[in-house]
């Protein structure tokens, strides 16, 4: 039987608002041009959309990337070993949790998500298909170090990190983020924590540079799922925050940034509209936008410069069969004062 504890670390006020919801908004909405971090974007209902666009036809990274850990099993377990700790950051659904587990035959599962319910739910569905498996959820903001429930905080850690959420952040914070990501995943009570064999190691998703039509489609499907995702964002503002942004006012664009390698994610307005969240009042004129997502695309360099600021030295990299999506495995960097 699997255990399963829960466990909350999310800062809310009396009334049970998300401090750091409320502060990012309010910041982010304070900018002349504004911007909200893509974090806020899952809640429960927001996570439940994403999973709806990860089956929509345009968008190819799911798939690709799912190909990848279909096909690639006893190579990660070669290069991973058995027994580790499998800390899944952002973990949603965990739709490709179970490709991995059954590859690498982990000790126990921690997975990190802010949107709570969420998370409980995926893990005890979970735990039906790996019944002798420990399970641990975390609710909590995994760009922030998190301290691991034992017993998973002594056992060496594979930190699991897919879809390329990594691309969500502008460099400077994904740096930031890989060296939380290294202090969540070090070895803590860990006996002999400097070994290869218990340092921790990150298994990452990055998608690839590709033609724009493909990666426009893949942020503007057909159907709307990726505008239903990126309004709810506002919807959320309005209900948590007490806001009032007239969403009738607000379409969704997806656009490519050429000179930053990125799609973002803008909420756009088509009138000149005034608001007020948490009581605090803000104007838009038409045609300015609430820039509420980036997604940036990666080069084979690209993504292990990243990788190495932030404290991880690749050892391996796989792409799926039509090169548009890569899974990178790193390992902590052994810190250095020089080359």
């Amino acid at each position: 039987m699997a255990t399963k504890q829960g466990m909350e670390l999310v800062d809310r006020d009396e009334r049970g608002v998300d401090r750091a919801f409320r502060r990012d908004v309010l910041a982010g909405l304070a900018q002349p041009d504004k911007a909200i971090p893509a974090r806020w974007l899952y809640d429960d209902a927001g996570s439940q959309l994403f999973e709806d666009i990860t089956q929509v036809a345009e968008y190819y990274p799911t798939r690709a990337e799912t190909e990848i850990l279909n096909t690639r099993g006893p190579e990660f377990a070669a290069a991973m070993g058995k027994g580790r700790a499998v800390v899944e950051f952002g973990s949603g659904s965990s739709v490709k949790t179970p490709l991995l587990l059954r590859a690498i035959d982990p000790a126990a599962y921690v997975p990190l998500d802010i949107a709570g319910d969420f998370l409980r739910a995926a893990a005890e569905d979970l735990a039906q298909g790996f019944p002798d498996l420990p399970i641990f959820p975390v609710e909590g903001d995994f760009t922030r170090t998190v301290h691991l429930p034992q017993p998973a905080k002594t056992l060496p850690k594979l930190g699991f990190f897919p879809g390329s959420t990594i691309g969500n952040m502008v460099p400077r914070t994904a740096v930031d983020l890989l060296r939380s990501m290294r202090d969540t995943l070090s070895a803590d009570d860990a006996q002999d924590a400097a070994t290869a064999a218990a340092r921790p190691m990150l298994l990452i998703g990055m998608d690839l540079v590709k033609d724009v039509s493909v990666l426009e489609a893949a942020y503007d499907d057909a159907a709307g799922v990726t505008g239903a995702f990126n309004l709810n964002l506002a919807r959320r503002i309005n209900r948590e925050l007490g806001g009032d942004i007239p969403l009738d006012a607000l379409r969704h664009e997806a656009r490519w940034n050429d000179d930053f390698a990125r799609i973002e994610m803008h909420l756009r307005t088509t009138r000149d509209i005034t608001f007020t969240v948490s009581g605090e009042t803000f104007s838009m004129r038409e045609g300015e936008s609430i820039h509420t997502e980036n997604s940036h695309k990666f080069t084979r360099r690209s993504s292990y410069a990243l990788l190495q600021a932030g404290g991880w030295t690749p050892t391996c990299r796989w792409t799926d069969g039509e090169k548009r999506f890569s899974v990178i495995l790193a390992e902590a960097s052994v810190l250095r004062s020089a080359p």
